[in-house]
């Protein structure tokens, strides 16, 4: 499967698609067709984890005072399956491998 989930207003998650070949990928805007419950699944048997496709950095985790709290997996995926804003961006999936965020290294592997 070669699959993209990113999000449209994200500059950064628009410059990494246009700089790739994106022959091949289905592309998946999170915000209008939010992950399901069967792809962050398929996404975690890749990744082995929630709290990796979980973003740290949206302003939700600030509001809601996150950071203070303990969170284990299971929130992790409640999180995420709860709002669009806590998946990071984007996610890369390129057969049994999968690119997760935006960082430069990331960003540097499609460039």
């Amino acid at each position: 499967m070669k699959k993209i989930y990113y999000l449209k207003t994200c500059d950064t998650c628009r410059k990494i698609v246009k700089e790739m070949n994106i022959a091949g990928y289905i592309l998946q805007e999170i915000k209008t067709e939010p992950i399901t419950v069967k792809q962050l699944e398929e996404v975690v048997k890749l990744t082995n984890s929630y709290e990796v496709l979980f973003s740290k950095r949206a302003k939700k985790f600030k509001q809601m005072d996150l950071k203070s709290q303990h969170l284990i997996e299971k929130d992790y995926r409640q999180l995420i399956l709860d709002e669009y804003t806590f998946l990071k961006r984007p996610i890369i999936i390129n057969g049994n491998e999968v690119y997760v965020g935006n960082t430069k290294k990331r960003v540097d592997i499609f460039s």
